[in-house]
């Protein structure tokens, strides 16, 4: 009989996942598995038949209450012979007793509902060629993000998120191929957003603002370092602004997953997320 075994992925393991990521059509980051694996290093699973890595799930833990499940793949020849399954069991339990979120492609929805998970919106992948020049609103200053007291970039972003995520969120910003950008409005934080290189359209995640305007302004400035390419965000349709605005920007959608939880759908603000970090991180 073949031997299956489940492992802790190694940081090598996590960057073939974004290969796995992009046959998929998912369009990961050229670097995301830096920021991935600072952000829990024993969260990524890795299922391997005689030795060769056929299956895949990460469960990254946030905090004491929380965790987000990813990357839940199975090399396509080897679908449908409960390796995947077996690998999904594993990753779930060492996320027991959290409310654990995901981003589910509409195949794998009713499975996810028969492991307790509920949906709570939709994401819709808006792409296509951003406008530049598009001016901030009176008062507000977009600025390097990576210039700012790290401390105050997490507290900005925890608005949004339902734990902190400093280990993530620093590699996330200073990562090779990205450039993160925050509005500045009296002082205070008022937007935040990166662009990272990706294998096709670029993506921009998170985009966080306190308003269309503000969002609108730190989108055309990260479209502006390439401008004439793609970008592509992540829009939660729980934010009518958000989807009105990535309409207005002239951005198509083009793939669609639905955020599902187990337990309580986690409190955050969910009016300033104009577009989701990462679909397998949250």
């Amino acid at each position: 009989m073949p031997n299956f075994e489940i492992t802790t992925a190694s940081a090598d393991d996590i960057v073939m996942l974004g290969d796995w990521a992009h046959e998929e059509g998912w369009n990961p980051g050229l670097t995301d598995g830096q920021a991935f694996f600072a952000a829990d290093p024993c969260g990524f699973l890795i299922g391997r038949l005689d030795g060769e890595p056929v299956t895949s799930v990460s469960v990254v833990r946030y905090g004491d209450s929380f965790g987000f499940l990813g990357f839940y793949l199975t090399r396509p020849a080897l679908r449908g012979r409960g390796y995947g399954l077996r690998t999904w069991r594993a990753g779930t339990a060492r996320l027991a007793g959290r409310t654990v979120g995901l981003d589910g492609v509409p195949a794998q929805q009713d499975n996810y509902r028969r492991s307790g998970f509920r949906r709570a919106w939709g994401n819709a992948r808006y792409e296509g060629v951003a406008p530049t020049g598009v001016a901030p609103p009176a008062g507000v200053v977009l600025t390097d993000a990576r210039t700012l007291p790290f401390v105050r970039l997490t507290a900005y972003d925890r608005r949004f998120f339902p734990q902190a995520r400093d280990s993530f969120l620093a590699p996330w910003i200073t990562g090779p191929g990205r450039t993160a950008l925050a509005a500045v409005r009296d002082g205070e934080i008022a937007g935040f957003a990166v662009v990272r290189e990706c294998r096709e359209a670029s993506r921009i995640g998170p985009l966080h603002a306190d308003s269309p305007e503000v969002a609108a302004a730190l989108v055309s400035a990260l479209a502006s370092g390439a401008p004439d390419t793609p970008v592509a965000v992540d829009v939660p349709d729980v934010n009518p602004a958000a989807v009105r605005l990535a309409e207005q920007l002239g951005l198509t959608p083009s793939f669609d997953t639905a955020r599902m939880y187990t337990g309580p759908v986690p409190e955050f603000d969910r009016a300033g997320v104009f577009g989701i970090t990462s679909l397998e991180l949250g």
